[in-house]
């Protein structure tokens, strides 16, 4: 009798309700959909709010690096195309006042974040978003400006930040990605670069990366369509035709807006 009014009364309550997407939510979508004058608008709306949060310029940075590895057709090269293609392209030509907006965004971000975490040396966000600053620097550096040693010191860095924060809190799954990508994206690389790059403190595990990336992208917030991008390139890599198709006909349909999803399956097929 107790279990049918429990039942009854659990029928009669109102649903869950679905919190509303924030402004980084929307700006994020924005982004990832190469919306990026919306994108850009929904971080500065979001800085407006709260001032003094490092995630608002942290953010508008990465659509300003999204924005121009669209531009300059970085990801395809990077991601989607045979490792020589990219190593042996030139030197892009960089768009100098869109560098010098990154560049303003991220010296924010370090500036809001050492400002709270001198508060707080324990504020997750202020650590998330000082991940991302690095991640988004080092991304910079070596995918625009071919500067791929001076790259890593970022990416240590930033991977030193991923796993304190993970330690603190398993479930901040974005964090994840930091890892997931020095593994598995060092460990395309030829066996004697990757010997270098372990020698210089990089983790070039492979099935690590892998398990990373599938954590943000099983459970990640406004990282997760990237890492499921990441995981198709592996599952091409891996000549899984079955995974990537699913990963990227998920992505097409969710980020109508982007064509290079559509454009990778129409290839596969």
């Amino acid at each position: 009798m107790v279990l049918l009014l429990t039942i009854a009364v659990l029928a009669l309550a109102d649903p869950p309700a679905i919190p509303e997407p924030t402004l980084l939510d929307t700006g994020f979508r924005q982004m990832y959909d190469l919306q990026f004058d919306q994108a850009h608008k929904s971080f500065h709306d979001f800085s407006r709010q709260y001032p003094e949060d490092p995630m608002g310029p942290a953010c508008d940075a990465a659509a300003y690096l999204f924005s121009e590895l669209d531009r300059l057709h970085i990801l395809q090269s990077e991601f989607f195309m045979h490792d020589d293609s990219f190593l042996n392209r030139a030197k892009p030509v960089a768009d100098a006042k869109l560098k010098q907006n990154f560049d303003a965004a991220l010296g924010l971000t370090q500036r809001l974040a050492e400002r709270t975490l001198a508060r707080d040396p324990q504020n997750q966000n202020a650590q998330f978003a000082t991940l991302m600053r690095l991640g988004l620097h080092s991304d910079y550096l070596a995918l625009i400006e071919k500067r791929y040693l001076a790259s890593l010191s970022d990416v240590k860095m930033g991977r030193g930040y991923a796993e304190k924060l993970i330690a603190a809190n398993p479930n901040y799954a974005d964090a994840y990605l930091a890892i997931g990508v020095e593994n598995y994206l060092l460990s395309l690389k030829p066996a004697p670069l990757r010997w270098f790059l372990r020698m210089g403190g990089a983790q070039t595990d492979r099935e690590r990366g892998i398990e990373n990336l599938s954590a943000t992208a099983e459970r990640g917030h406004f990282l997760q369509p990237y890492a499921r991008v990441l995981l198709a390139v592996a599952a091409l890599r891996d000549k899984n035709l079955v995974r990537a198709k699913e990963l990227l006909s998920g992505l097409a349909r969710e980020f109508p807006h982007n064509p290079l999803y559509a454009q990778e399956l129409a290839r596969l097929h």
